[in-house]
């Protein structure tokens, strides 16, 4: 089986060009390859196959084999892959993923994609729909409180295709992400796991974020993360509309558009290498 290792921020995945190859147990072929002592070593799975609603499709696996909804990072790799590869000639696409049809704009340079900017879609902030425990009634949860091993937090929670819950801190460097991001992915207040983005503001147009995704752990960089970080940031009255997130990884750019409820974010994205899995 061939592949490629592609990178977005430093969120990595592999990549199988589904039009050419067959994956017949992607759940264990994303446990495998993505072990960074026995296999290649990567944060998932990336499957890159025919979509009846858009261009592409795109299904994603956590690095501990459960599928994912949506990677913002891995996006913009999936946009540079079919463009680079010659699977389209378009700079404009559509990928079909698990929470919906995305929108993609390609920047290319001498042929080759540098750039992605992702129409991630509209914030979710209803608690039902995110999903997280919230009483009856309560329409979002900005600056609410949490009990997490004993010690309260405040979060603020947004979707944007898959849950997130935001926490702000003075310092993020020092934190503990084994033990403190462990303790939110599993947390009974959210019934399907969560990612949790741990924030710093350095101002009103800049701000750090260190991310613990649900199936995977502490990466170095999230672009649906980067994009919930920002919208709660604009929702606790802390940052303007736009915002460039650094992450451990590299920085993303976001963008949130009023007008349309819709959030765009524009990082680049990767090619590492290509190649064969026996």
């Amino acid at each position: 089986m061939k592949f490629t290792k592609m990178q977005g921020c430093g969120n990595d995945y592999i990549y199988v060009n589904c039009f050419k190859e067959t994956v017949k147990e992607p759940e264990e072929l994303a446990r495998q390859i993505s072990d960074r002592h026995f296999g290649v070593g990567s944060d998932g799975l990336i499957l890159i196959c025919p979509s009846e609603k858009a261009d592409f499709r795109m299904i994603m696996y956590n690095m501990d084999g459960s599928e994912g909804m949506m990677c913002g990072n891995g996006i913009r790799c999936v946009g540079k892959y079919v463009y680079d590869y010659g699977m389209t000639e378009k700079t404009k696409l559509s990928i079909e993923t698990k929470s919906g049809i995305k929108y993609l704009d390609l920047f290319v340079e001498d042929r080759k994609v540098q750039k992605v900017t992702v129409d991630v879609g509209s914030p979710i902030i209803l608690p039902e729909k995110i999903p997280v425990q919230a009483e009856k009634g309560i329409k979002k949860l900005v600056d609410a409180p949490i009990l997490v091993d004993g010690k309260e937090y405040r979060m603020t929670c947004v979707s944007m295709g898959n849950p997130h819950a935001v926490v702000f801190f003075e310092d993020i460097k020092t934190l503990d992400l084994k033990e403190i991001g462990s303790a939110f992915e599993h947390h009974k207040r959210f019934p399907d796991s969560v990612n949790t983005e741990f924030v710093h503001i350095r101002n009103r147009k800049e701000i750090d974020m260190r991310v613990w995704e649900r199936g995977s752990g502490e990466t170095l960089a999230c672009g649906t993360g980067a994009c919930a970080s920002a919208y709660a940031c604009i929702l606790n009255g802390f940052t303007d509309d736009q915002v460039l997130v650094h992450l451990l990884g590299g920085d993303l750019e976001i963008r949130y558009d009023r007008e349309k409820d819709t959030i765009f974010m524009t990082g680049t994205a990767v090619t590492v290498f290509d190649g064969e899995w026996n």
